[in-house]
């Protein structure tokens, strides 16, 4: 399987479970999240499964083998996600961390894997005695891997002395737009609710011509980033329907139609007219086991399936606990800045036109980065009120 159909299902998976993030844990509020961060933790997980779970995990990251997956991480991790700031492009870093019970060892295959494929930094602490340290000690790793961004991953009392194996994941970016906004034009105006209020915010604007497509019901603008000089070119993306309550109808088209996002995306650039998009600050959290068994992952969660990760009978009563998710982003007239932590905690539990065109977003819209060239999404999520940080 080729990279760039690796990243065409992964795609697929992410706005299968933004549509349920949208109706589930985001229905009345803004939310951004990492489908990239979460496919990576659920990877990992899989490289340490067998069995049914390993099949319900392969089947819903829709890939053929471990071996395929893995090989996709790694793929990802030396190809998409290296920092292109020291060639002129975003800033970029990646990161996974694996802690393990001091008491236990992991498999020489798996930790070879993990090691190689994930470039993940290996620790072994005491869970028994010193759960709440091991605790801080990995949100301290993914507030230092995020520049500060996402505090707190783990929260209160999610870690304790069954816990036995902790895999976490950071990814970090900041990017300068290739047309800077100039703030001092920057003005307030309404942004209209989904309650049908309307609230003043301030507007970047701009009259350059921009990356913007018109479909029957909605409008996609693309806002590229300097790319540097390697290959590859980040953009952000606006979804806007038409109707200023349409967002839960263009959520639900873009998960139910494959290849959705390849075929809407703007490629030439239009005169404008209006055009004004709110600055905006983001930040969410959520545990995404109820929406990962909702879609039907259910078995990584019961025990028995995840033996192929450490070297002990204790490997044949491990479950998966929790996956913790947080991500930050903020818009601005200069750029973005964005940063995403997974955690998934493992516990031991008893063996059971041409015209001009217009562009106001001046109402709730989805919005996503991407790496062009692979097509790779790294952050997706909607703004309902762009007051609400």
């Amino acid at each position: 399987m080729d990279l760039r159909e690796s990243i065409s299902n992964q795609t697929d998976v992410a706005l299968s479970m933004t549509k349920l993030l949208v109706s589930k844990e985001a229905r009345d509020k803004n939310f951004v999240y990492s489908p990239l961060s979460l496919h990576v933790v659920l990877s990992i997980i899989a490289a340490g499964s067998k069995g049914p779970t390993l099949d319900q995990l392969l089947s819903f990251l829709r890939s053929k083998s471990t071996d395929h997956l893995n090989s996709f991480a790694s793929q990802l991790v030396t190809v998409v996600l290296s920092d292109a700031y020291p060639a002129g492009g975003p800033r970029l870093s990646f990161a996974d961390g694996v802690w393990v019970e001091q008491t236990l060892s992991l498999l020489p295959s798996f930790k070879q894997l993990v090691n190689t494929d994930y470039k993940a930094t290996l620790a072994s602490v005491d869970f028994q005695t010193k759960a709440v340290e091991v605790a801080n000690e990995v949100n301290y790793w993914a507030e230092k891997e995020t520049n500060g961004l996402v505090k707190e991953l783990l929260p209160a009392g999610s870690v304790d002395s069954t816990t036995r194996l902790i895999f976490a994941n950071a990814l970090y970016f900041k990017g300068a737009w290739n047309e800077t906004f100039d703030a001092s034009i920057t003005k307030d105006h309404d942004f209209h609710l989904l309650d049908g209020k309307s609230v003043k915010v301030p507007f970047m604007t701009s009259k350059k011509k921009q990356f913007i497509r018109s479909f029957e019901g909605f409008k996609v603008l693309g806002l590229p980033y300097k790319q540097g000089e390697d290959k590859r070119q980040f953009t952000m993306y606006f979804f806007l329907p038409d109707a200023k309550d349409g967002l839960p109808a263009l959520v639900e088209k873009l998960a139910s139609e494959s290849e959705f996002l390849e075929r809407k995306l703007p490629n030439h650039q239009l005169e404008v007219g209006d055009f004004r998009i709110p600055r905006f600050k983001v930040s969410f959290g959520f545990e995404a086991s109820d929406v990962l068994k909702e879609l039907g992952v259910v078995l990584p969660f019961t025990v028995g399936g995840l033996t192929e990760m450490v070297e002990s009978p204790v490997g044949q009563n491990l479950c998966v606990s929790d996956i913790f998710h947080k991500s930050f982003i903020e818009v601005n007239e200069e750029g973005t800045e964005a940063a995403a932590a997974t955690a998934a905690t493992i516990l031991l539990r008893g063996a059971l036109s041409s015209s001009k065109i217009d562009f106001v977003a001046d109402h709730p819209f989805l919005f996503l980065i991407r790496e062009d060239l692979t097509g790779t999404v790294l952050f997706m999520g909607q703004v309902l009120d762009p007051r609400a940080g």
